[in-house]
């Protein structure tokens, strides 16, 4: 997983609220256990036509979003099933945070594992946030996670909290496996000593 630990990039306002992980990747494309090759799926009833053709008005269709690599989003991010597809989605599209006033906890605690950071601020700072995504292009926010702060394009800072584990591990660039592979050494030594001990395991 690639470390997090700072981003400066393109916002793409999304002010929907309750967007559901069947929203963000329909159960139809859950046919992989594969982390790549979702993003061309993201958000695909919303995105495309029955045709395949895009819908020009969604926002990631937009000339000034389709690098988007920051999601500014409506209340209640990532409800509904608790599918990890949703974050493989996101991250393979090119997003690497999204911001909102509250995610479901699965959800959330995916991103994590999957090397997006999820920020939640008040709705007063979305709001903000979300106007200064919709200059577009020419608008680029910075995220700095070591400092805990995202700065709008006019210099605006609003300071966030996250969790000091979950913190490390982004800026540390680990997930699930990469934490078990830093205690290799001494895994190695319990298994040498227990295969000595007990050679007929």
């Amino acid at each position: 997983m690639d470390k997090f630990e700072k981003l400066s990039g393109i916002a793409a306002p999304m002010p929907l609220v309750n967007i559901d992980t069947d929203m963000i990747i329909p159960k139809v494309f859950l046919k992989s256990i594969a982390r790549t090759g979702f993003g061309k799926n993201l958000f695909d009833e919303m995105r495309y036509n029955r045709d395949g053709t895009e819908v020009p008005e969604f926002v990631l269709n937009q000339p000034a979003y389709r690098d988007a690599q920051i999601l500014v989003a409506g209340d209640n991010f990532g409800c509904g099933s608790s599918r990890e597809h949703a974050p493989w989605a996101i991250a393979d599209f090119g997003i690497k945070a999204v911001i909102s006033t509250s995610f479901a906890d699965i959800f959330y605690n995916n991103c994590f594992k999957n090397g997006i950071l999820p920020i939640v601020l008040p709705q007063e700072a979305v709001d903000v946030l979300m106007k200064d995504a919709e200059k577009g292009a020419n608008a680029r926010m910075d995220i700095d996670l070591e400092a805990q702060t995202v700065t709008t394009s006019d210099g605006e800072v609003f300071a966030f909290e996250v969790d000091s584990f979950k913190k490390h591990c982004l800026l540390q660039g680990l997930d699930d496996i990469g934490l078990t592979m830093e205690k290799a050494a001494a895994i190695d030594t319990f298994e040498a000593a227990a295969s000595q001990s007990r050679p007929w395991v």
